[in-house]
């Protein structure tokens, strides 16, 4: 890849948005006003804004590999908090993706050096729905069984933060999806893991704010 080539292409893409819309970066430049924030996995065929047809500045979105929900990621959980206390976002998704290499490294009985380390969640996922996995004899249909389990529970892992519980506390309109992409074609599927308040968890996760705790 020639560099140079980037440039050259920023500029003919900024010419056709103010084409289309001669006052688009103006508006862009003075605010920016997402309703909901995108956690998906750094995989680059994976643009958020680009397989939902929207244009920047539509979704706030933070990516990692494997999309992963750690709650002693600080980077995750201060975009988290930005989202939802300050852009007052009102959706949280959790997008993974079929043909994903971090869940296909999770399954696989190897080391790959210090990504192991954050493949362990994945890992220790598998462990747990080990019996449902197994009783998929296609190796791919497991893989892509185990992208949806990571999702789904990527959503729990989300629901269980203080931040996300506190806002609920406040009377803050918030819900969480589990979605996952299919590269193959293009679309995104609904696991209908939709959660909108602290009823989905079980009582202890359930976390009162500081202000009520005696």
């Amino acid at each position: 890849m020639d560099i140079r080539e980037l440039f050259a292409r920023n500029r003919a893409w900024a010419a056709r948005m103010r084409a289309r819309d001669p006052d688009f970066f103006s508006r862009l430049a003075h605010q920016q006003a997402p309703r909901l924030l995108w956690i998906g996995c750094a995989d680059s065929r994976v643009p958020a804004t680009q397989i939902t047809d929207l244009d920047p500045g539509s979704i706030f979105v933070h990516r990692n590999i494997a999309n992963l929900v750690v709650h002693t990621d600080i980077n995750m959980l201060s975009v988290v908090q930005y989202a939802v206390e300050v852009l007052r976002v009102e959706h949280l998704v959790v997008c993974g993706h079929y043909g994903c290499g971090g869940v296909r490294a999770a399954m696989a009985e190897r080391q790959y050096g210090l990504i192991d380390n954050w493949l362990r969640h994945i890992r220790e996922l598998r462990e747990r729905h080990a019996a449902e996995l197994a009783a998929i004899g296609d190796p791919k249909l497991r893989e892509r069984r185990l992208v949806e389990l990571n999702v789904c529970a990527q959503v729990l892992n989300l629901a269980r933060t203080t931040i996300v519980q506190n806002a609920w506390a406040r009377g803050h309109p918030l819900a969480l999806h589990g979605w996952v992409y299919d590269v193959a074609d293009g679309l995104l599927h609904d696991l209908a893991t939709t959660v909108t308040g602290p009823e989905a968890l079980g009582e202890v996760w359930r976390m009162r704010p500081p202000t009520e705790r005696g």
